[in-house]
């Protein structure tokens, strides 16, 4: 049996007063833990000021070289910036450079033609046999 159009209009009502009232108290508490930690991803351990979890390295090295003396080292701020290059900050040249100096593969030598004629040979030996006694 289906419900009564009284059960449904107190279940919607229900439903309207839950939005209304937001997040739960615990919900909350994750909700700011989870803004907290992205909030404070990257930590300059010099002067402490804090970065985005989204911050990208060519940001963190601009703050190196505008906020420290020149000559500090990115890696003496944030950790993530130790493979950084600041002529190359996108990363575009490190993966063509890996490929240009890497092994060789060997080419795929082509298949012998006296190789494909005895494929075909045995492909037509291999046919339906007639079956003795029908036409």
């Amino acid at each position: 049996m289906g419900k009564g159009s009284n059960v449904q209009k107190a279940q919607a009502a229900r439903e309207r007063n839950q939005k209304k009232q937001g997040k739960s108290d615990e919900e909350r508490k994750a909700a700011k833990a989870k803004a907290d930690a992205d909030a404070s991803a990257f930590c300059c351990k010099l002067c402490k000021q804090t970065f985005m979890v989204n911050a990208k390295p060519p940001t963190l090295y601009l703050h190196v070289t505008s906020k420290h003396p020149a000559g500090t080292a990115p890696v003496a701020c944030f950790d993530s910036l130790k493979d950084f290059d600041p002529n190359d900050p996108k990363g575009l040249k490190k993966p063509a450079a890996a490929a240009a100096g890497g092994p060789v593969k060997p080419k795929k030598s082509k298949k012998k033609e006296d190789n494909l004629e005895d494929l075909l040979d045995a492909g037509l030996s291999m046919g339906k046999k007639k079956k003795p006694g029908k036409k």
